[in-house]
């Protein structure tokens, strides 16, 4: 058996209670002392929790404050004021200002023209003018400032757009039907706004459509129709609960699309992330017809290569139909023009009414 065992040993008997009994009244507040549990360090707790009790006064009586109140202003007639370091001598420094002010009153009553005020005042010093300026509570500066009456503006006016009459129009393909705005009309359900969906897979006359917000989600198939139509231009679904994965379906339509020229996905429910971006931007690169794109990209890396792809395709966007105005009567004229043009994308040159792409170093041969 090892020492410490035996040195427990002796103590394994013990009766606490008897040990208890045999102490003074000193040494069981001692003992008590020292089990309570304190934290000093918790601001959560009162005071008298977090420190030990070292008050051994009787209590002498309740709190009365206006006993309390008086007591302090009696022993505060009663203390003496501390002397001063320095004696107050009452010497005045620095010149009175008394006849200045008083004079200038006298000029404010009497409501002096603007060219004797205008004299008075580039007399006087900075000192002066401040000191006329705190003892003439009297003048009133409200001349200096008038209010402007805002006319109230009125709240814009909810989309009136009849969303069944539009759909049953763009079914039966109206001809007078180019743009559809379903803006912020919150009640359409999902299955109404699959329906114009699958309505615009075969129409071919409507060139704009916009759903902004219109708690549009990952159900309405935009990107199969986009795939098969072929007249529209503009597409807006702003401000919806599109995921990520649905606005890649959208932009990855686009390589089976030719004719959309603008499209709209910014300020979704949720952030697409830098993965999707990324995506984003390879897939705008990949694109050559899609001119407007309306989405502000997180980082840095994929809205340069957004932004340039953009400005890519305007640039051939132009030069192209520039090429096919005056293809038959200016064929000299217009290799050169798209010589010119195409120079600002630093990569390649025309060399030929066709549109054949040259690489950068031979742009010497195709102006001549």
């Amino acid at each position: 058996m090892s020492v410490m065992r035996k040195e427990m040993e002796k103590y394994r008997d013990i009766d606490e209670d008897e040990l208890l009994k045999k102490l003074s009244e000193e040494e069981l507040q001692r003992l008590e002392d020292e089990l309570d549990e304190l934290d000093p360090d918790n601001a959560l707790l009162p005071a008298g929790m977090r420190q030990k009790d070292q008050t051994k006064k009787a209590p002498t009586g309740t709190f009365q404050r206006d006993n309390l109140l008086a007591h302090l202003e009696k022993q505060a007639k009663e203390h003496p004021d501390r002397e001063d370091l320095v004696p107050f001598t009452g010497e005045k420094r620095g010149g009175s200002l008394l006849s200045l002010s008083r004079r200038f009153r006298v000029m404010f009553a009497e409501k002096l023209d603007s060219g004797e005020l205008e004299e008075a005042l580039a007399s006087a010093s900075d000192a002066e003018l401040c000191d006329i300026a705190g003892k003439t509570p009297s003048l009133d500066m409200n001349f200096w400032i008038s209010s402007t009456q805002y006319k109230p503006v009125p709240d814009e006016e909810p989309n009136s757009t009849d969303v069944e009459e539009t759909l049953r129009r763009l079914k039966r393909n109206d001809p007078d039907l180019v743009e559809v705005n379903l803006n912020n009309i919150r009640n359409i359900p999902i299955p109404v706004l699959k329906e114009y969906a699958e309505a615009l897979m075969e129409n071919s006359v409507v060139e704009r459509f916009s759903i902004v917000g219109t708690r549009s989600n990952d159900h309405v198939a935009l990107a199969e129709m986009l795939k098969v139509n072929t007249t529209l231009k503009s597409l807006n679904v702003e401000s919806n609960f599109i995921t990520g994965t649905g606005i890649l379906s959208l932009i990855e339509s686009l390589q089976k699309n030719t004719t959309l020229l603008e499209l709209k996905i910014d300020n979704q429910s949720q952030p697409l992330g830098n993965k999707v971006e990324m995506e984003i931007a390879s897939m705008l690169e990949k694109n050559t017809t899609l001119l407007k794109f309306g989405y502000h990209f997180t980082q840095q890396g994929p809205r340069l290569r957004g932004s340039n792809a953009m400005m890519n395709n305007n640039d051939l966007g132009g030069l192209d139909t520039h090429t096919h105005t005056h293809t038959h009567t200016h064929t000299h004229n217009t290799a050169q023009m798209q010589c010119c043009v195409l120079n600002k994308l630093s990569l390649y040159h025309v060399k030929s009414p066709s549109l054949t792409l040259i690489p950068f170093h031979q742009q010497s041969s195709c102006i001549s």
